[in-house]
């Protein structure tokens, strides 16, 4: 028996996670980071120091569920994208921790990008294991801090990516933050948002605006701004917030079957465990959506690609 260990310190959750070899289960721990009531995100520093201090109470709440001297190997994402120049200064706690952890144990280190790890939490959480062994597939990312489309190619838990569709502006997560705090509600927003939808009869026909391919997200902000101060209820106006980025997924999804065939489609990231939104994309083209527990950010991908690195898928 061996686990595989994984470390993510995203800008607004701390997670580590354990691949166990026999069962093939991951486990995971996490701790979202305090954002002030009224408040849109947090600072990369306030966002590091929330990181150091959770970070070891969350790997002695993890060795309470598995004997972590049983590690077999350390994983961790060390920077937001499989791309040169992705830096965010929130990952080097999770990325000094993982180094510490390899020397002191004497054990490999791998490391990895956020995104590619909510990928393979993703596929790992559909039962598509297969398509990080060697696979071709498109990938949304679609989060607080990234709206992308990627088309990937993937063997023995290397995966390579080009970019396909992105957003220049607000990311899809930014916008749903962003308007409902501007409706009272506690960041994050979205499980509230969606459950305000819910209570809306109405369903919206968006168009949005799309330039090379690219779609922009920041109308929706001041469209939503215009509905509350126009007396619309807010309600209404999270419906139409949903309806909105669902047309944007539904756009790219089509425009990537037009470029690339009839390839998998793999939907990660927080966005895209809104239930509406992910019912709607199956119905109209299949896809696999990962659970909600893997949809948010986590470590549970890290540990699984740390364990096919290792050889142990």
């Amino acid at each position: 028996m061996a686990y595989y260990f994984g470390i993510d310190t995203s800008n607004y959750t701390t997670s580590a996670a354990i691949y166990d070899t026999d069962t093939r289960a991951v486990t995971q721990v996490k701790k979202l980071l305090t954002v002030r009531p009224g408040e849109r995100g947090l600072r990369q520093s306030d966002a590091l120091f929330h990181h150091t201090a959770a970070l070891p109470d969350l790997l002695a709440e993890l060795g309470t569920k598995a004997d972590l001297t049983q590690i077999g190997a350390v994983g961790v994402s060390a920077k937001p994208r499989p791309v040169e120049g992705s830096y965010m200064p929130c990952f080097l706690v999770g990325e000094g921790t993982a180094r510490t952890l390899a020397a002191a144990s004497g054990l490999p280190l791998y490391r990895f990008s956020h995104q590619e790890g909510h990928i393979a939490a993703a596929l790992y959480s559909c039962g598509r294991l297969d398509l990080l062994k060697k696979g071709e597939f498109i990938a949304f990312h679609f989060s607080g801090g990234t709206t992308e489309c990627v088309h990937c190619l993937a063997e023995n838990g290397e995966i390579r990516v080009q970019l396909f569709a992105h957003t220049d502006d607000l990311n899809t997560g930014q916008a749903i933050d962003r308007i409902g705090v501007m409706m009272g509600m506690q960041f994050p927003c979205g499980p509230e948002l969606e459950r305000l939808a819910a209570q809306s009869s109405r369903t919206f026909r968006v168009r949005p605006s799309f330039k090379d391919g690219n779609p922009s997200v920041s109308g929706l902000e001041n469209k939503a701004a215009q509905m509350l101060r126009a007396g619309e209820t807010p309600a209404d106006v999270a419906h139409y917030t949903l309806d909105y980025i669902l047309a944007v997924v539904d756009q790219i999804t089509r425009n990537a079957r037009e470029k690339f065939g009839d390839l998998p489609l793999i939907y990660a990231g927080g966005v895209m465990s809104n239930r509406y939104i992910a019912g709607e994309i199956r119905r109209r083209y299949g896809g696999f959506f990962a659970e909600p527990a893997f949809s948010s950010d986590n470590a549970a991908g890290i540990a699984v690609l740390t364990a096919l690195k290792g050889g142990a898928l």
